[in-house]
């Protein structure tokens, strides 16, 4: 019998204080109705999925607040979310708990209740260490409140502290952006995100570019932000363990580890996304309608898929290549077409095969995206 894969929790938390220019992600403003209607059809879905057993008695090895800006929910209501998963399943010892906030949200109290109550890990939204650059792109908040949260987070006891920054920014230099990586690093986190800012249809950022308010990202540009912020942040003793996440030897988020690893996650909320045992399957992407079925005992699922084997071992191979250290060369895809395919991202300095493993080049990571709409 193969081993049993490991399993993490994501919840999905669709609701912000507003929506960011570059956010194209279902989301509602937070109130406390809405919230509430959130929490209630949530804990209906926890208990479904309890009964239906899909964990197969599987103990949670990570559990992933994210959202939207989960601690958006008052801290005590999470804290209580938190132990209401714990009671309903198993969860490993070392179990890693991480909640998504943005700087604004949490008070020194907040962060208090939340790491009594077990969250171990958190992801702040910096964005940047330029107040300049929160501007074009709608994000709230000031440098002051990500700097001041990460003091407290760790005062309330937090020693895992994750921060989001985004590149290729309007109006952002590669000198400002080389200045926020250190300015990051003068506030000592364990991990670090460095997202190059993309531009989604139907987005006030989209709109603003497409009326030539702002200037739209200059590829060259965050190929050379990228450039600069692996060797910033080696220096100063990170590794990149996946394109866009550096970690100090120790801290990689073990949750996300489980998508480039092909382990299984169960995903919560509305728009949430699921794969466990070889099937794949999401929720839907409406708060009222989700909340309505789960009313009637129903588990608001809009699309499910189960993967041949053959597909599986192409989304293993897929998703992998995300991963610096790439994947064992086990995972090649039989078919000859696939077996083509390869060939010719070998041919063509995106992918190398060396020591029993696929790896990305640096070149086959800047057109990561590319690399895997040919895989798939």
């Amino acid at each position: 019998m193969p081993p049993q894969r490991d399993i993490g929790l994501y919840i999905h938390v669709p609701l912000c204080r507003q929506r960011c220019h570059f956010c194209a992600f279902y989301l509602e403003i937070a109130t406390p109705a809405r919230i509430e209607a959130f929490l209630s059809a949530l804990q209906r879905e926890l208990i479904l999925y309890r009964q239906q057993n899909l964990l197969a008695g599987r103990a949670l090895q990570s559990i992933y607040f994210g959202g939207g800006t989960p601690t958006v929910i008052p801290a005590l209501q999470l804290a209580a979310l938190l132990d209401r998963i714990r009671n309903l399943y198993s969860v490993t010892p070392d179990v890693e708990v991480t909640v998504e906030a943005h700087p604004s949200t949490v008070t020194p109290s907040d962060l208090m209740i939340l790491a009594k109550a077990g969250f171990n890990r958190i992801s702040l939204g910096a964005e940047s260490m330029a107040p300049q650059d929160f501007i074009p792109i709608g994000r709230p908040g000031t440098i002051s409140e990500t700097e001041q949260a990460v003091v407290n987070a760790r005062t309330a006891g937090f020693s895992n502290i994750n921060l989001d920054l985004m590149y290729g920014l309007p109006g952002q230099s590669l000198a400002s952006w080389t200045t926020t990586v250190q300015s990051l690093l003068r506030l000592n986190p364990t991990h670090i995100s460095c997202y190059a800012l993309t531009i989604e249809d139907h987005t006030k950022l989209a709109r603003d570019i497409a009326k030539g308010l702002v200037p739209a990202p200059d590829e060259t540009l965050q190929v050379e932000m990228e450039e600069a912020a692996e060797t910033v942040l080696a220096s100063a003793g990170f590794t990149r363990y996946e394109i866009s996440n550096y970690a100090r030897p120790g801290y990689a988020c073990r949750h996300n580890l489980l998508y480039w690893t092909d382990g299984d996650y169960l995903g919560l909320g509305p728009s949430a996304q699921s794969y466990v045992a070889g099937s794949r399957f999401g929720n839907i992407a409406d708060l009222d309608a989700y909340a309505g079925q789960l009313r009637n005992d129903r588990l608001p699922i809009t699309d499910r898929r189960v993967l041949t084997n053959e597909e599986q071992q192409r989304d293993a191979l897929i998703f992998g290549l995300r991963l610096l250290k790439g994947v064992s060369n086990n995972l090649a895809i039989e078919d000859a077409g696939q077996r083509d395919i390869l060939t010719q991202l070998t041919e063509r300095g995106l992918i190398v095969n060396e020591h029993d493993r696929i790896t990305l080049t640096p070149l086959g990571r800047r057109f990561a995206d590319s690399v895997a709409s040919e895989l798939f």
